[in-house]
């Protein structure tokens, strides 16, 4: 059988990044290159999958308990955020992490520091595996990918395991939201779901974001600077006069918990032209629609103030908080605390800050919370993942399927 960290490694070497700037379907064609070896392995253990046109892998295992046990789907995604370099990924294998500074040799002077990420700490003694500063590392979410392969091997290899029916997919673009447009729900054929997405090591959640994205499209106006008086429209300045009407506090790099935001993602611009984006995010669903409207209502202002047509708002709802659709079938959850406890896991109950393919499948008729992968500090140069935290979370995948079968 192999290892998951060989598994993790080969996995992480796959260049997936996703592109928002693109309309395909996946949007970068990289992703078929893990998807399709996916597939393969898969048949070769001797598990039927198919790949759909759309970039899914889709797979069953029946079950062999001899019982009327539901479905039960687990999934994780191929992709890697937009935000740093998923090509040539280099991991570094810290064995037995001392506690102290990390140095990324990919990046003279560049060191991965506990003062800087205290939970580094939470796991001294352990092997860790980083990256060398160059590129992410790609635990988002090829480790819940290793993960969830590393329990079909071992289904597969224990024919006395018992466990119903399973159903398992990858998914690709989740890092720009994507993830599930096209994704078959009928066909994927479970009761219910598990992503395997999460942070560290005891994450369980079951409430995420209500998220919305706002493009913004400013049109100035140029004119020569030396004659530009009573003429000129610049845009730029327009651009940051909009961004300063958004309440500043209400930026990530200031709330926590359930409290929302405005978070500005990108800034394009010229004088005679500039282009903003904003994710806009709160769990609170009436939260989320006055920030909407607030988004809305400065657009509007801007747009009076520098005359009709200065301003164009694009605003798009992404996904929803799941936790209306997953709490009438809370035994979902109540499961994955009592795997997480066999499995010697204290296990945290928390929003999250973000979201999941779960939360858009969960609407589609696929109560789907989601469960620690084991990565931190995801989307950069700085992300990590403890060996342990992996190997843990393929166990609370077997443990889940344990309870159900019994």
């Amino acid at each position: 059988m192999e290892k998951i960290l060989d598994r993790f490694l080969r996995y992480v070497a796959i260049d997936t990044q996703s592109d928002e700037e693109s309309s395909s379907q996946p949007s970068t064609a990289k992703q078929w290159d893990l998807l399709n070896l996916l597939a393969d392995e898969l048949r070769a253990m001797g598990v039927k999958a198919e790949t759909e046109e759309h970039g899914y892998v889709y797979a069953k295992i029946p079950g062999n308990n001899g019982k009327d046990t539901p479905t039960i789907g687990f999934m994780a995604h191929v992709d890697t955020a937009p935000d740093a370099s998923g090509k040539d990924v280099k991991p570094q294998i810290i064995d037995c992490y001392d506690g102290g500074d990390i140095p990324l040799k990919g990046v003279p002077g560049l060191f991965l520091k506990p003062s800087e990420f205290p939970e580094l700490l939470h796991f001294k003694g352990e092997t860790l595996i980083t990256t060398d500063g160059t590129t992410l590392l790609g635990a988002d979410d090829k480790a819940g990918v290793a993960e969830i392969m590393d329990a079909v091997q071992y289904i597969v290899t224990h024919p006395e395991f018992k466990h119903g029916p399973i159903a398992v997919a990858f998914t690709r673009d989740e890092e720009i939201g994507c993830g599930v447009d096209s994704f078959d729900v009928k066909r994927f054929g479970a009761d219910f779901g598990y992503t395997m997405d999460g942070g560290e090591i005891g994450e369980l959640e079951y409430e995420n974001f209500n998220a919305a994205a706002a493009k913004i499209h400013i049109q100035g106006r140029n004119v020569h600077p030396g004659s530009a008086k009573d003429k000129m429209k610049n845009a730029i300045h327009i651009a940051t006069e909009l961004n300063d009407l958004l309440p500043k506090l209400a930026r990530p790099e200031y709330t926590e918990g359930y409290e929302g935001f405005f978070h500005l993602i990108s800034f394009k611009g010229a004088v005679e032209e500039a282009d903003i984006a904003y994710i806009i995010r709160d769990h609170d669903r009436a939260k989320f629609e006055a920030r909407k409207e607030m988004m809305e209502k400065a657009a509007a202002f801007i747009d009076a103030k520098y005359g009709e047509g200065t301003v164009r708002l694009e605003l798009k709802d992404q996904y929803y908080n799941m936790r209306e659709m997953v709490e009438p079938h809370m035994h979902i959850v109540d499961t994955a605390v009592k795997a997480m406890e066999l499995a010697g896991i204290k296990p945290r109950i928390q929003p999250i800050r973000g979201g999941t393919d779960g939360a858009r499948l969960s609407f589609m008729g696929l109560p789907c919370p989601n469960i620690f992968a084991g990565g931190l500090n995801f989307h950069g140069k700085m992300e990590y993942v403890p060996l342990r935290s992996i190997e843990k979370a393929a166990e609370v995948i077997l443990n889940i399927l344990r309870l159900y079968a019994e």
